[in-house]
């Protein structure tokens, strides 16, 4: 079991949700290296997005990734591939080089099922200059069937690798991925298929062996747990879990101790009170995010009142 998956690590991507990617290069070097001798598959690296077309005020190489920069940081590249994430809409195709000129091997483009079409048409981009190309459906906890098939029929004439179930509020348990993942395979039944899940429930790891042992290859996790709001699935523990020879854990330990208990006393991630609610309800976590930057951060009985009365406007809670 699991020796066809291959885990890919995004705590810069999805980590960089919580600290605004305010990652130090001797960090993500680090965490190359670390997972490379881990033997983690890929990692992504950050976002592929663009600075102009997002308005950006200040530069922030891993929100905005550049192959020159990308260059100096990973001179050299070692058993773990490359991976970075573009939004529909946020990507320039003129900042994207051809697979053999750059560090990067695979690009994963995200999107909502009404943009799949859109989505698409980057992946096809993508795979053109000869990248691995994932598609990642965000929010599927709230699609219906018929949009689902009618999406579903463009990714299977697609040049995609790999199709993604995003767990994106973390609302999902192991019952409704396997649900899914059939769901999925009857869908697309000429592709591989990821998942990406969130820990708000605390079944981002039980979710993630869920999809596994039904027939999903790619795993997504974060070391330590650090993604947005109460993190992913944790690298460390798939690494120790997946019976494969080629995992090492000792080297994602490493990585924790030497970075990230500091970096989880700074800024918070993780299984906490709010995000649970978020996560029992269905919702996107943003509401929550924002009551934990509030004086009553931790008055969970009034967040709870306030996000489950019906005529509460979602701005007064974060008021």
């Amino acid at each position: 079991m699991g020796q066809r998956s291959k885990i890919l690590d995004c705590t810069i991507r999805d980590g960089g949700l919580v600290n605004n990617w305010d990652f130090s290069v001797e960090f993500v070097q680090d965490l190359y290296n670390g997972l490379s001798e881990a033997g983690v598959e890929y990692m992504e690296i950050g976002y592929k997005n663009s600075p102009k077309l997002l308005k950006a005020t200040e530069p922030n190489p891993w929100r905005f990734l550049d192959d020159n920069f990308l260059k100096e940081i990973i001179p050299e590249k070692k058993f773990t591939k490359l991976s970075a994430l573009v939004d529909i809409g946020r990507v320039d195709p003129n900042d994207i080089l051809p697979r053999e000129q750059s560090v990067l091997d695979m690009i994963r483009v995200a999107c909502y099922i009404r943009e799949v079409d859109k989505g698409l048409e980057l992946v096809k981009m993508f795979h053109d200059l000869g990248y691995e190309t994932t598609l990642n459906i965000m929010a599927l906890s709230s699609v219906p069937e018929k949009q689902l098939i009618e999406a579903f029929e463009l990714v299977r004439n697609s040049p995609v690798d790999v199709v993604y179930i995003v767990d994106s509020f973390g609302s999902l348990d192991p019952a409704d991925i396997e649900h899914l993942v059939k769901k999925f395979k009857d869908l697309v039944p000429n592709k591989e298929l990821g998942i990406h899940t969130h820990n708000n429930m605390q079944l981002a790891f039980a979710n993630t062996i869920a999809a596994m042992r039904s027939g999903v290859t790619f795993l997504d996790s974060s070391v330590y747990g650090m993604g947005r709001a109460a993190g992913n699935c944790h690298t460390e523990l798939l690494v120790s879990y997946i019976q494969k020879t080629s995992y090492e854990l000792k080297p994602v330990l490493g990585i924790i101790e030497k970075h990230m208990l500091e970096m989880r006393q700074k800024w918070e991630w993780g299984y906490i009170i709010p995000y649970m609610i978020s996560g029992v309800l269905n919702e996107h976590p943003r509401v929550a995010m924002a009551y934990r930057n509030t004086t009553d951060r931790d008055k969970f009985v009034d967040f709870y009142d306030k996000v489950t009365s019906p005529e509460v406007e979602l701005a007064s809670v974060t008021k």
